[in-house]
């Protein structure tokens, strides 16, 4: 890069956002562990919430797809929104749409009413994550120190996911389905809040209009692929519906790509994925997100269906991975700092593919101290460094204009690759349970060597990821 000196006007640093910048962060993780929570606290609550609106089973899976499809749909043009339209001020607006869509579901008495409630959140989340990935962007320009804040998203992001499923057990069997939504409200409050005192207001203004035909294109294909792979986890690859959504995701998203290298303003500029590591970071979010999604389901199911576990149990049992995924992802900033971004990475995709290696030889019968602590807590400490550097990763070199077009193409991949990882390896999970049944054994045994086959899936595609960073790197 050139050293050549320019004039001060065009040489001074921004503004900083904020003279408390580490404060301002925890109010904006906060924000994100609503999102990270709400992903699994409502599973627990299904059931009871069908029998009290009178939902079929089949219905109440649209109680997380209306949520996904909104979410995962709507997340790259959030993250445009914010670089246009300033990225506190889209934020705001996520977290308030999301406090009001949270507090119309928990006071539903409709299925009609909670599915609109349920898109209405996975809208604003779209909206607010994004924004808050940009906003950490900037309170943290120096690479060190955004690393360090990327440790306390990641940490923030391992308590979510193990409190979703702790708290929705507890909440519904105190105070009843509704409180899995109104726990969010008064935790949104505080967040609106805080902000404004402490992240100054933006100083972007929209000078361009909206690349509207970019915009429907590709949010009609995220609906469309997140929809089919959703799909296939009720009706199998083969339904036409699967199909049907499969083949309108690659028109969209050719019409997409067709729109935005002529357009004037695109909503994706495509220069962007010339950012090595942000396409790197993205292939590898994709593929870790595919791995996170499946092991949950397959763990929360493992531990009900065939050691007996009840909601809470599960819960409990979660908690040590959690923990040491928070642990780890406090540390591996300052690994990341001797080491580099992509040795840590692949080193954390190796342990985190030995975890699920060692989870896959657990048996119908295993005893948690001795077949399930050892792999959460190595598969615990993979994810946190795997996190975090991914995102990192995803995130480095990004101007501010774009930050929040990386932030939603970051949570993009992980959305897209949750849902296709689920997808496909659960249905290898499913084939290779229904063998073994064909063969005699026990519905215990035959479930348990599904999942077997589920975790070594997921560890193939943590090593997969470990390759096409080690690629990279060599070019």
């Amino acid at each position: 890069m050139s050293t050549t000196l320019a004039p001060a006007a065009t040489q001074a640093a921004p503004a900083p956002r904020s003279t408390r910048r580490w404060l301002a962060l925890s109010v904006l993780a906060l924000a994100q562990f609503l999102v990270v929570l709400d992903a699994s606290i409502v599973n627990i609550a299904l059931p009871v919430l069908g029998a009290q609106l009178g939902m079929e089973t089949a219905a109440l899976a649209w109680v997380i797809t209306a949520y996904v499809l909104a979410f995962g749909g709507l997340l790259l043009l959030g993250g445009r929104l914010a670089d246009r339209y300033g990225h506190r001020r889209v934020f705001l607006v996520g977290t308030a749409g999301f406090v009001a869509a949270s507090a119309l579901a928990g006071l539903s008495v409709s299925s009609g009413m909670l599915l609109t409630a349920r898109a209405l959140q996975g809208a604003s989340a779209a909206l607010l994550a994004p924004a808050a990935l940009a906003l950490l962007t900037q309170l943290f320009p120096s690479s060190a120190e955004r690393t360090k804040a990327l440790g306390v998203w990641g940490g923030v992001a391992g308590i979510g996911s193990a409190a979703g499923v702790l708290l929705g057990g507890v909440l519904t069997a105190t105070l009843g389905w509704q409180s899995v939504f109104f726990v969010n409200v008064p935790v949104g409050i505080v967040v609106l809040v805080a902000i404004p005192f402490l992240i100054t207001r933006d100083a972007v203004t929209a000078s361009e209009r909206l690349d509207v035909a970019g915009a429907a294109t590709v949010t009609g294909a995220l609906v469309a692929i997140v929809g089919a792979l959703s799909a296939v986890e009720q009706v199998g690859f083969l339904h036409p519906l699967p199909i049907a959504l499969g083949v309108a995701a690659l028109a969209l998203g050719t019409a997409f790509v067709l729109i935005e290298r002529r357009a004037a303003a695109p909503l994706v500029p495509l220069t962007i994925f010339r950012n090595r590591s942000l396409t790197v970071g993205n292939i590898v979010m994709l593929l870790v997100g595919a791995a996170m999604v499946a092991l949950f389901f397959a763990l929360s199911v493992y531990m009900q269906a065939v050691l007996g576990y009840d909601a809470l149990t599960t819960g409990l049992a979660q908690l040590p991975l959690a923990g040491a995924l928070v642990v780890v992802a406090g540390i591996v900033p300052s690994v990341i700092a001797r080491l580099g971004t992509r040795p840590t990475l692949i080193s954390a995709l190796v342990v985190l593919a030995g975890g699920l290696v060692w989870l896959s030889a657990a048996p119908a019968d295993a005893q948690f101290a001795g077949e399930l602590l050892g792999p959460s807590l190595l598969i615990g400490i993979g994810m946190g460094g795997a996190f975090v550097a991914t995102t990192q990763l995803a995130v480095d070199g990004v101007e501010g204009g774009e930050s929040g077009l990386a932030g939603g193409l970051v949570n993009t991949s992980q959305q897209i690759g949750g849902a296709l990882g689920l997808a496909v390896l659960a249905t290898v999970a499913g084939l290779r349970t229904d063998a073994l049944l064909a063969q005699g054994a026990s519905a215990p045994d035959a479930l348990t060597g599904g999942f077997a086959w589920l975790f070594l899936g997921a560890a193939a595609l943590c090593l997969i990821g470990a390759g096409v960073t080690a690629a990279a790197r060599r070019r």
